[in-house]
């Protein structure tokens, strides 16, 4: 069974820290991409990272945010520096297959690319 479980988020303080997890199982990860999108209310879900499994990358804000992987883990992160309230929205990580190279479509990565969904993880950024 194919599952993405995202976990490490939460509450935080503006210009704070955050590392978010995306833990996969049930397919071989070395054969996707992994991507992070977010969703806050009443906006459409946008592309904020992804990571190829050749270690490539797109990445939005590439000063706050580094998006990483380990294999031998099966988890890909997100680490998030410097947050701002606009940051606050759920937080979905994604899979997709690696030959799509979502990571490198014009205008960032696309939520119709993507196979495989989490169920999210809330990030609040509030003082």
């Amino acid at each position: 069974q194919v599952q993405l479980v995202e976990s490490g988020g939460g509450l935080v303080q503006p210009g704070g820290s955050l590392r978010l997890s995306c833990a996969a199982s049930g397919f071989t990860l070395d054969d996707y991409a992994i991507g992070w999108f977010r969703q806050a209310p009443g906006e459409e879900r946008e592309g904020v990272s992804c990571i190829s499994n050749d270690h490539s990358t797109y990445t939005k804000n590439p000063r706050r945010f580094t998006i990483s992987r380990d294999n031998n883990k099966n988890t890909v992160y997100l680490q998030m520096n410097y947050l701002k309230p606009e940051d606050t929205a759920v937080y979905y990580c994604a899979a997709a297959r690696a030959e799509r190279r979502p990571h490198l479509r014009a205008g960032g990565i696309h939520p119709e690319d993507f196979d495989f969904w989490g169920q999210g993880t809330q990030v609040t950024v509030s003082s």
